[in-house]
């Protein structure tokens, strides 16, 4: 009898240990670290993605230049996703109503979701960058001078601190942000002492360095075909999560409206932080599906997927070069300060910096590097619970960025230019460079840049392709279990 009671007191205890841990699982789980390109840059900007050690940087070397790509900070929804969002709330309405026809029991069905409206409801525009994308891009600017102080200290000039920005209002929006916090203090408007500063834009028509995904004909083709395909390799996780809906709360909902719920909570999550509505519909387990049927759209699409996504943006990779050749000419003559460029910044969008960090090979482990400098496709990010390095919480999310800055380290015997590689603020390894975040000059551009620069943007987006490349991959590689 003893035994017994000893028995059953350590499986109580076993359980209630199981159950502390399950507790603490949950309430470590932030959705909005798992919200693919929707998640907050504060959010997820030190979200350790691997146990990567960074380099010191050797004494004596001092950075010289700083280029910036960055994508324009939190958003509101599109018109096009402001009447999904619409559409959704009939359809729930919809949905209560054919329940209470049927009789079903509501009890499930969080209270919330009985009287849900849009937050966008009667918005009749939409994309604008909102206050919080303000901030993230008004902070990045105070760190950015803060961590390269040295980079900012000649009175300002636009040939000194080049600021540029696509056409579309919210990325010029954020380079406003950016240049406010930048120069906080260094001016004398208003009681913040701000200063007036310049931003340029290309005509979005032929802007190739930084809409280059806008101008380039064959990627516009293959995304276009490649689009149908992507939602064929979701709808088996939809279908799943959609079926395990209707069971939890006893409505009739479509793989549609699954989706339509599952953008809604990114945008509660991320714009609104309002995590206890839409988002508690889905538990942990079907959050990292959805999130990875998210980043696999994003490889597939923008990254690693196909060559054409990254190859096009061959001329930000060549600007980005060729200002870091011009700052060694300047230093190896002696130019005067005050009288060359110590920053290119730039700001853009999704489309730009993925294909930009892929350019560099972020993200990969060395062999993946090797493939896609031979045009080889590489296998899609693995399904959870398996670990993958892509996430587009981490390559893509509001206000992400590439910092790449340029040292000068004149006692190196070997180079006296170095490149060091941040990504969202951190160091991060690059393949081509042995896995190191601070390779020298030459390396850099022989390793990383050279074989991509055989490839000529024109031909690349205009020249008739393989048919055969068209073609969508097989979903063999992809099951639903």
């Amino acid at each position: 009898m003893e035994r017994i009671k000893r028995t059953m007191a350590v499986a109580v205890l076993v359980l209630l240990s199981l159950f502390a841990h399950s507790n603490a699982d949950e309430e470590a789980f932030d959705i909005r670290q798992h919200l693919s390109t929707v998640s907050r840059y504060g959010v997820v900007k030190d979200v350790a993605g691997n146990s990567f050690v960074p380099s010191d940087v050797p004494n004596g070397c001092t950075p010289i230049h700083l280029n910036l790509v960055a994508r324009h900070g939190t958003r509101s929804p599109t018109k096009k996703r402001i009447r999904e969002l619409d559409d959704l709330a009939a359809h729930l309405e919809a949905l209560l109503r054919d329940a209470e026809e049927h009789k079903l029991s509501l009890k499930k069905v969080p209270a919330w979701l009985r009287s849900w409206e849009s937050p966008w409801k009667g918005k009749v525009k939409g994309g604008e960058l909102i206050s919080k994308g303000e901030d993230e891009l008004y902070d990045l600017g105070s760190r950015i001078r803060e961590k390269f102080p040295n980079l900012f200290t000649e009175d300002y000039h636009p040939d000194i601190y080049t600021i540029k920005a696509t056409q579309i209002p919210r990325a010029s929006a954020s380079a406003v942000a950016f240049g406010m916090g930048l120069f906080s203090g260094k001016g004398s408007l208003g009681p913040g002492h701000h200063r007036a500063f310049a931003v340029t834009s290309e005509s979005r028509a032929s802007d190739i360095v930084l809409r280059f995904h806008d101008c380039c004909q064959n990627y516009k083709n293959y995304r276009k075909s490649q689009e149908p395909f992507v939602d064929k390799l979701k709808e088996p996780i939809f279908d799943e999560i959609t079926s395990a809906l209707v069971k939890r709360y006893n409505l009739n909902f479509t793989r549609q409206v699954t989706s339509s719920l599952w953008f809604l909570c990114k945008q509660e999550a991320s714009l609104l932080d309002i995590t206890d509505q839409s988002c508690a519909l889905f538990n942990p387990s079907e959050v990292a599906l959805l999130e990875w049927t998210d980043d696999l759209e994003v490889f597939i699409l923008k990254g690693y997927g196909k060559s054409i996504n990254y190859r096009m943006g061959v001329p930000l990779l060549e600007d980005v070069v060729q200002s870091m050749e011009q700052a060694i000419q300047a230093r190896e003559e002696n130019h005067v300060p005050g009288s060359y460029e110590k920053a290119r910044l730039r700001f853009a969008h999704a489309e730009t910096v993925v294909p930009f960090s892929c350019l560099l090979g972020l993200f990969l482990e060395g062999p993946e590097f090797e493939q896609i400098q031979r045009e080889k496709p590489l296998q899609y990010p693995p399904k959870p619970p398996q670990k993958r390095n892509w996430r587009g919480s981490i390559a893509a999310p509001f206000a992400v960025n590439n910092a790449l800055v340029l040292y000068s380290c004149p006692a190196n015997t070997s180079s006296k230019y170095f490149v060091q590689v941040l990504h969202n603020e951190h160091p991060i390894p690059m393949p081509g460079c042995n896995g190191s975040d601070f390779c020298a000059f030459e390396d850099f551009k022989e390793r990383i840049v050279a074989p991509h620069l055989k490839h000529d943007y024109t031909t690349l987006c205009t020249a008739k392709l393989d048919k055969q490349v068209q073609k969508p991959q097989t979903t063999t590689r992809i099951s639903s279990s």
